[in-house]
């Protein structure tokens, strides 16, 4: 590995029943009731120990079928102008590194049961975290330019934009 160049291995597969982006919600809140499961490799299934005790987790992974164009600028699904890509969570980034937040329903072996996914089958899994509100969810917010409705996000599904 050259300097300046980071190299992660997957720690397992999300699974799902979306085989391409298309379709599929933009947000793990655009369909809390999609179902998916993540795979760990067997060696790290020691690591879910006591993660049945949250109700939901942080899966980080990378977009695998995103192309790998990462333009600075883009069309986000919630907008018709242009903004920067760290402005948005377009999937086409310089480092394509997706986050979602979903809920947990069950931990065995070295699966974990989520529902509100929003991944592409086979997604390669590079964490799990949990999901603490006293952390993750900061009291003074302002979203930017975004301004969608709860009910935009819930209706809105991928499409022919980042595919």
């Amino acid at each position: 590995m050259s300097e300046g160049q980071l190299c992660y291995e997957p720690i397992g597969v999300i699974r799902t029943a979306f085989e391409s982006p298309d379709g599929m919600p933009i947000q793990p809140v655009g369909d809390t009731a999609i179902e998916g499961t993540v795979e760990l490799k067997e060696e790290y299934a020691d690591g879910l120990q006591d993660l049945d005790g949250f109700t939901h987790c942080i899966l980080l992974y990378h977009f695998h079928k995103s192309d790998h164009a990462a333009p600075l600028k883009v069309e986000p699904f919630l907008d018709d102008e242009q903004r920067g890509v760290f402005a948005t969570r377009a999937p086409q980034r310089p480092n394509p590194i997706g986050l979602s937040v979903v809920k947990i329903e069950s931990v065995t072996d070295e699966r974990v049961t989520v529902n509100g996914i929003d991944v592409v089958d086979q997604t390669p899994l590079l964490d799990i975290k949990p999901f603490v509100p006293e952390f993750d969810v900061p009291s003074d917010v302002d979203t930017g330019w975004l301004t969608a409705s709860e009910s935009t996000i819930h209706s809105k599904e991928a499409d022919e934009r980042f595919l």
